[in-house]
Formats: C-alpha cells, sequence, structure tokens
C-alpha cells in the first residue's frame, strides 16, 4: 500500500498529503481536452498571439502527470518540484495572452485615445511585469522542497504571487478607464466598433483576470500559512482555488475566443464608410 515517505536519509517529509490520483487524473484529462481544441482554433483562425495561453495549458498538463507520478515517490524531490513550478507558473502564460488581447482590442477599434496606456506599450510593460514574476516564481519553487531553504522559498514565492498581483491590479485598472471612455466614445461614433465585438472581449478579460486574482490570492495566503498550515495539509483547497478556476479560464477563453482582433489594424470613419488602416 502506497503512504508518505520521508525525503531518503532524513525525517523530512516533502508531502503533507498523499496526491490523489483520480483528482489529479480527472484533471489531466480536462486540461488536454481544452488545451488541445484551444491549439486547434488557434491554428485555424491564425491567432498565434494566444499561443502563450497554449503554454499555460501544456504547462498544467505536464503538472497534474508529474503528480500523479508523484503519487507513488513522495520520498523524491525532483517530482515534487516538477508538478508544483509547472502548475504554479501556468496562470503566468495565461496571463500573458490576456495582456495582448487588450492590447489588440484597442488597436482594431481605433480606441487609443480612451487608453490611458498606449497600445505600443501595453503589452511590453505587463509582459515585463508577468517575467518578472515568472522569474521570481520558478526560481523560488524549488528552494520549498529543502528543509533549510523552505520559508525563504515559500516568501520568495510570494513574492513574485504579489509582483503577478500587482500587475495584475493595474491591468484591470487599465481595461476599466479604458472601458468607461470607450462606452462614452462609441456613443458619439457608434460605426467605428461596428462587428468588432470588443465588450464581449473586455468580458472575458475581466472574468479570466478575476478568476485569476482569485487564485493568486488563494495562493499567496496558502505559503503564508506555511507547509503545516491547513492549505498545505489537505488537497482539496488547492483543486477548488486553483485547478477548478484555471480550468474556468481555459473554458472562458475558448469561448469567447479573440481571435477578431487583429494587431496594427484599426478602422476609421470616412465619409459614411468605415475602412481599415
Amino acid at each position: 500500500m502506497t503512504q508518505l515517505k520521508p525525503v531518503d536519509g532524513s525525517d523530512v517529509y516533502l508531502w503533507k498529503h498523499l496526491p490523489s490520483i483520480p483528482a489529479a487524473s480527472a484533471f489531466l484529462v480536462l486540461f488536454t481536452l481544452i488545451t488541445a481544441i484551444h491549439c486547434w482554433r488557434m491554428v485555424k483562425t491564425q491567432a498565434w498571439f494566444t499561443s502563450a495561453f497554449a503554454i499555460g495549458g501544456l504547462f498544467q498538463i505536464i503538472g497534474y502527470a508529474i503528480r500523479i507520478l508523484s503519487h507513488y515517490y513522495t520520498n523524491q524531490i525532483a517530482p515534487y518540484v516538477i508538478q508544483i513550478t509547472f502548475i504554479l507558473l501556468a496562470p503566468v502564460f495565461y496571463a500573458a495572452s490576456i495582456y495582448m488581447v487588450l492590447s489588440r482590442l484597442v488597436v482594431s477599434v481605433n480606441g487609443e485615445r480612451c487608453s490611458i496606456v498606449r497600445p505600443s506599450r501595453m503589452t511590453k510593460i505587463f509582459l515585463a511585469g508577468d517575467l518578472l514574476s515568472l522569474s521570481v516564481q520558478g526560481n523560488a519553487a524549488g528552494l520549498t522542497a529543502k528543509a533549510k531553504t523552505q520559508k525563504i522559498g515559500e516568501y520568495i514565492v510570494v513574492s513574485g504571487l504579489f509582483i503577478q498581483l500587482i500587475v495584475f491590479g493595474y491591468f484591470i485598472a487599465v481595461a476599466v478607464i479604458f472601458d468607461m471612455r470607450m462606452r462614452r466614445h462609441v456613443i458619439k461614433e457608434p460605426e467605428l466598433t461596428r462587428n468588432i465585438p470588443w465588450r464581449q472581449g473586455l468580458k472575458m478579460l475581466y472574468a479570466c483576470s478575476v478568476l485569476i486574482m482569485v487564485r493568486s490570492i488563494f495562493r499567496v495566503v496558502e505559503y503564508l500559512m506555511g507547509v503545516d498550515g491547513y492549505l498545505l495539509s489537505h488537497e482539496w483547497p488547492m483543486y477548488v482555488f486553483d485547478a477548478v478556476l484555471m480550468l474556468a479560464v481555459q473554458i472562458i477563453f475558448f469561448v469567447w475566443f479573440p481571435d477578431k482582433f487583429s494587431q496594427g489594424e484599426g478602422h476609421v470613419l470616412v465619409g459614411n464608410e468605415l475602412i481599415t488602416r
């Protein structure tokens, strides 16, 4: 019978619970399916800017596959570090595509005047924050597997998550301000957004952003409570506040797929005719 084992030659337990094979298998299948159909749609519509989203899905697949393996090797550091790293970092790639969607949305409706951040700078600014968060979390994940550096690793992971929260908070503020200004602008010139589902795109961005924010807050609380805290000592919170939410993000992104927003294309009203520039 499989049971928790300490790391070889020590009394340190990496896991506070035995990883559930049924739960990890279920999400492995679900993430594989939604990532596969995302890739199909991305190729079909040539929306290559959503490739980062596909990478996030691949990270989830690898993470939960290794989590299944970890059930049998609870005393091995490598499987533990790999699964926690890939599951922890997947939302960073989701966020990268979400940032690019807003930039393209603004350009597609010629809404530069309504945005407090230039579309040309928007992706660079938010991706820089995303990469910083990715780097901090990725480098710290391995430290959490060692007794001597566990606390340091947890604090560094939390700092990376806080960076993600700050960047996301600013991103949501930029999106909301653009939304409010754009609605006033459209009342005056409704032709400028004809056939461009920008409201739908913003709803998708809001929904995905809120879910990722909730998940990041959960992870911050989880690590602040420490390895002996309830959240890390029990498995169900991770599935409810991470796996389920991130699966929902992928489904929402697929349902409201942003393939109608093109980088470098805006719309200008000339006489009574709407043309692409």
